[in-house]
């Protein structure tokens, strides 16, 4: 994208070009009105950190320091970033949509992931000068196809709605945490931004353990194999925390641009050691009560669904690569490597899942105009 852009408008340029750049059937998103959306604050003056009970920054001129502003500017970067690459991850699974009130669901799921991305792109070009603009039009140029969006749950595929659905459960519900994190920032259009955008998550959240649950209730994919899409996913939410001991986690809540899950309603200060891991147990805990719903419609011989351990397929952090199994055991790297195979989606497991799908009764019927 060569396009020297000064503006938002020029930018939604560039954004239609994405769209055609990365094939996306715009014909399927209907007559989807793309929209800015702010949200009220919650609290007017700043929660936590040095600069708490001081009236939350409107501009960037506000921000006292320039390291909070860059701290501010890679937050948003990042979090756009998730949001186009959601979309390019899920934009061909319309073809095999398993109902009409799928397809609508998915095309839902489209346009609001890439109105947050939108959001935070508007951010970038409003408020961040020279730099945001570079960083908004780069927001269109990294590919999840091409593996080179910024985070690595990112740049996987997605091959087919089992897939999908354990997407939208569990790395969709990272996103609902960084939300609510990010709802609390002391930039003020970052945090009303926060508001609309959590709304429509649910659906998402919704429409991913729904989704499931229909699977399970059809019982003609193997329990064995959802849970290989479980061990896919959700220890790529585990790394979207972040590393524990995160010295950048320490200065965002230091510098109050975001805060903790649980901000205004936690009973004990703040961890600074800990603030990435007190948002991985948080997650953990809520997982473990999805996934105990999940198993009252797990049938009497087959195996229960459970959360792989957290030191499992990890990519960043104190287990990053190293050879534990889903159990937490430590392997030997040829152990670790035959059980991978076992426990982790294959070509093989990718073509039984195409072959059941086929016929229309893998999933429990759902009709179009219904929520998730």
């Amino acid at each position: 994208m060569a396009t020297r852009m000064q503006t938002f408008d020029d930018w939604m340029d560039l954004f239609k070009g994405w769209q055609k750049d990365i094939g996306l059937d715009v014909g399927e998103l209907g007559d989807y009105q793309w929209q800015i959306k702010f949200g009220e604050l919650e609290q007017s003056e700043i929660e936590f950190g040095a600069y708490a009970g001081h009236t939350k920054w409107e501009t960037l001129i506000e921000v006292p320091d320039q390291r909070i502003r860059d701290a501010l500017l890679n937050l948003i970067r990042v979090q756009g970033d998730t949001e186009f690459a959601s979309t390019e991850q899920q934009r061909e699974l319309f073809d095999t949509a398993p109902s009409d009130f799928d397809r609508h669901s998915l095309a839902r799921i489209i346009c609001e992931e890439t109105r947050h991305g939108w959001q935070m792109a508007y951010l970038l070009v409003t408020y961040f000068g020279t730099s945001g603009k570079v960083e908004a039009q780069k927001l269109l140029e990294r590919r999840a196809f091409k593996k080179t969006r910024l985070l690595g749950a990112f740049n996987e595929d997605i091959r087919n709605w089992l897939d999908m659905y354990a997407f939208t459960e569990f790395i969709d519900r990272d996103g609902k945490y960084q939300l609510k994190m990010e709802s609390f920032s002391a930039f003020a259009p970052f945090a009303r931004s926060m508001g609309p955008m959590l709304k429509e998550e649910q659906f998402h959240l919704g429409t991913g353990h729904n989704g499931l649950k229909r699977i399970l209730r059809a019982q003609k994919i193997p329990v064995a194999l959802i849970q290989k899409y479980f061990n896919k996913w959700i220890p790529a939410a585990y790394d979207l925390f972040g590393t524990d001991h995160s010295s950048s986690a320490q200065w965002a809540y230091a510098w109050g641009v975001k805060g903790r899950f649980d901000e205004n309603t936690a009973a004990e200060p703040a961890d600074p050691e800990r603030l990435n891991e007190h948002a991985r147990q948080l997650f953990y805990q809520e997982c473990l009560g999805l996934i105990d719903n999940l198993n009252l419609l797990v049938a009497e011989d087959q195996p229960r669904l459970y959360m792989p351990a957290v030191s499992f397929g990890r990519r960043i952090g104190a287990y990053a690569d190293q050879p534990y199994s889903v159990q937490g055991e430590l392997l030997s790297p040829e152990a670790y490597a035959r059980h991978c195979e076992e426990v982790l989606p294959t070509a093989a497991d990718g073509d039984l899942i195409q072959d059941l799908t086929r016929d229309s009764d893998w999933i429990e019927p759902k009709k179009a105009g219904l929520e998730a």
